[in-house]
This record gives structure tokens, C-alpha cells and sequence, in this order.
């Protein structure tokens, strides 16, 4: 997957924490008592569930799979201090071809994994998600996005 893609599915910082709150929202009943976020992407809805779900134990593991718009090689850079438990919360931002999530499964086998964004390829390693996203469809997430001025289209055309 690259940004070469025609499908674009841009998220704003209010649909993301609003997705997010539907994951825990979809989380509540359940006991959590740790959080491990998958560096980058997952440290955000990390956070959020976290303070949604009253989790005080929260972690990294910092993983390494994309030069900003391409797929390559998986790299574990950190691993986290916590131990795998049926209680740990594994999360991540997004599902795409899954080989994040392979390598998640094998050190945290027991741990609830769970993205807020899934495509079809990764859809099956993850317990529970909120958004569908098509597997040829790039995802501009709102970290890796700015607001900038937009001209108004009576301007575009002198």
C-alpha cells in the first residue's frame, strides 16, 4: 500500500476521539488493567482509552513498518516491560495487511488487540474494531496532517 492510491479516507482529530470512544464504549464490562500502545499510531487512542476506561498502566512497544507512505520490513525498535495477560489491552490505530498484528499475537497471545480502524487483510488478528476502511484505501490520520489556507474557488480561477 501506497500513497500512489486513488482512495483517500482523511480523519479529523474530532471523528478519531469520536471512533475512539465507540471502541471503548465497545471495551466497557470488560477487565483491562494494563495498556500496551503500538508506537506510533497507537499511542493516541492508548491515551484516550486509557482515561475512558480508568486504566492508570500504560506502556509502548515501538514498532517500525512504513517509511512514511510505504510498507516494508517489521522491526520491533522497543518492546514493552509488560507481560502478556488475558487483562492487557494491546492498541493500535489501524489494521492494514496484518504483519503488525502477526507479530503483536506471538508476544502478547492472550492480550485483547484492538485497532479503530481495520482493513480486510488485518481484520481477522484483531478482537474488535469501529471503522471498516477498504484495503487499497490510504489513511491520513490527523497527526500526520496540518490545517492550511484554502483559497476560495472564485480565487482559483484568475
Amino acid at each position: 500500500m501506497s500513497l500512489t492510491s486513488n482512495k483517500m479516507f482523511y480523519v479529523s482529530w474530532e471523528a478519531f476521539h469520536r471512533a475512539t470512544k465507540v471502541l471503548a464504549k465497545n471495551l466497557l464490562g470488560r477487565e483491562f488493567d494494563s495498556i500496551v500502545a503500538v508506537s506510533r499510531g497507537g499511542l493516541v487512542p492508548a491515551a484516550i482509552l486509557a482515561r475512558e476506561l480508568n486504566i492508570r498502566v500504560v506502556d509502548s512497544i515501538c514498532v517500525s513498518s512504513y517509511d512514511h507512505d510505504q510498507q516494508r520490513e517489521l522491526t520491533i525498535l522497543k518492546n514493552a516491560a509488560l507481560r502478556d495477560s488475558p487483562r492487557l489491552l494491546v492498541v493500535d490505530d489501524l489494521v492494514d495487511t496484518g504483519e503488525t498484528a502477526k507479530a503483536l499475537r506471538e508476544l502478547f497471545p492472550t492480550a485483547c488487540f484492538v485497532t479503530v480502524y481495520a482493513k480486510p487483510q488485518g481484520k481477522p488478528l484483531v478482537d474488535l474494531y469501529v471503522t471498516d476502511i477498504e484495503q487499497d484505501t490510504w489513511i491520513q490520520l490527523p497527526w500526520d496532517m496540518e490545517l492550511a489556507y484554502s483559497t476560495p474557488l472564485v480565487d482559483q480561477h484568475k
